[in-house]
């Protein structure tokens, strides 16, 4: 599990296609030795398992992960290449201080970025989803985009804004996020499991 708090923007060094999915190499300033093989870290929202570590020197080291087709299929994995950023978190250990909200790093599908304006120091986004997922994302409701951990203001058919402050836009990828971006959403989970038991207790009537 993660909490959508991003606490490092990695990048991507290396791609390389495997017979049924794709190995990325991350740089990444975390510190190698905290990066244990078979470890889950989150890569802009996608819980992926760490398969090699390495150094690289003294204030950048990498990782290895690999994709496969359900993860490929569902997010924006297959538009990474050399030079792409990418929002890191490591895995919630017990005792972590709950920044966000839960993420699962399970992606649901992909939103749109349609619009942004300019708010002071801070940018809103609209972003349009599929409307199968609408009846999840309500206004004060959470919503992990690109992995970060936001709070959705407001929804209007299949669209939906969030308004990013500065210290978020300078601390993850969504200082350079713009029109037309594809970035990864995650359903918060408490609206998933409402959801469902207002459907059972549908079902029950």
């Amino acid at each position: 599990m993660f909490t959508g708090i991003v606490t490092d923007i990695g990048c991507v060094e290396d791609v390389q296609s495997l017979k049924q999915g794709v190995r990325f190499k991350i740089s990444t300033r975390y510190a190698a030795e905290s990066l244990a093989i078979g470890a889950s870290i989150a890569c802009s929202g996608i819980c992926l398992t760490i398969v090699e570590r390495g150094f690289k020197q003294e204030d950048s080291n990498w990782f290895v992960v690999e994709a496969w087709e359900e993860a490929l299929r569902l997010t924006n994995l297959s538009q990474w290449k050399k030079g792409t950023f990418v929002n890191l978190e490591r895995s919630l250990r017990l005792g972590d201080e709950m920044g966000g909200h839960l993420v699962s790093g399970h992606i649901d599908g992909l939103a749109e970025i349609i619009e942004q304006k300019n708010e002071g120091d801070a940018i809103r986004f609209y972003l349009k989803v599929s409307r199968q997922f609408m009846p999840f994302i309500v206004p004060k409701g959470s919503v992990a985009l690109n992995g970060t951990s936001l709070t959705v203001n407001g929804v209007e058919e299949s669209v939906f804004d969030v308004l990013i402050i500065r210290h978020t836009l300078e601390m993850t990828t969504w200082g350079h996020a713009k029109i037309g971006d594809l970035v990864n959403l995650e359903i918060d989970q408490l609206a998933r499991y409402a959801a469902k038991l207002f459907s059972l207790k549908k079902e029950d009537e």
